[in-house]
């Protein structure tokens, strides 16, 4: 039983005796992503990383335009364009940007926000060459093949989308909601990126063809 007391004594004393001033903890790990950048002639922005540790390349395509530089009225053109981009150029006809990329063991993908939209492709390194070949036909020609049944088509499937996303999802509607919320009228921020059904129904053909014009050009684009 003494010894018992004893152990217990010990443990407190050891529990309460003064500590030595804790070690700093070490800082973190600076990230360090060595990069050039350039500009070509035509205006295109380019951030190259060189990364060698596996033969892989991604590509990825940033147009300074998202649903901030639509007009009230006028919303879900830049999330519309995300679609269209997929849908054949001059010289990719339509399904085959995503054969073609497949056939070379590559993915692809895009998204659009407020400020920006993105595409994204990943490839095996020899198909680097590939990659930016459907980037730049669907930057310079995507109007050539572009059709007013095609613009209808991925509308449709634009407000399929917005159906399935907000509108039939419980408490979909929120984040929507929010934003009308949260910024005043007019604001850009303030409808939301996938567009107003109003909107997307009441789009011409020309209205898309004059957002295309204005903003996918390679002096407002950058590629990384």
């Amino acid at each position: 039983m003494r010894s018992l007391f004893v152990l217990l004594f010990a443990l407190v004393a050891v529990q309460l005796a003064p500590r030595g001033a804790a070690q700093p903890a070490a800082p973190p790990a600076r990230l360090d992503v060595p990069f050039q950048q350039f500009r070509l002639d035509n205006g295109l922005n380019v951030i190259l990383h060189r990364d060698a540790s596996v033969p892989v390349v991604a590509v990825n395509v940033w147009y300074h335009v998202g649903s901030a530089n639509e007009k009230p009225g006028r919303t879900g053109f830049a999330h519309l364009f995300e679609h269209l981009m997929f849908e054949g150029s001059k010289n990719v006809r339509e399904g085959e940007f995503d054969t073609l990329l497949e056939s070379a063991g590559g993915n692809n993908n895009g998204s659009t926000n407020a400020d920006r939209t993105n595409y994204v492709i990943d490839v095996p390194a020899n198909a680097l060459e590939l990659a930016l070949f459907l980037e730049s036909d669907r930057m310079a020609y995507l109007l050539d093949t572009m059709t007013p049944a095609l613009v209808d088509g991925q509308r449709d499937v634009v407000k399929n989308e917005r159906r399935q996303s907000y509108e039939n999802r419980p408490y979909g509607l929120a984040s929507l909601e929010l934003d009308e919320l949260l910024w005043p009228p007019g604001h850009p921020y303030r409808w939301p990126t996938i567009g107003y059904m109003e909107d997307l129904t009441a789009a011409s053909y020309d209205d898309v063809v004059d957002f295309f014009s204005t903003y996918y050009a390679p002096n407002n684009a950058s590629l990384v």
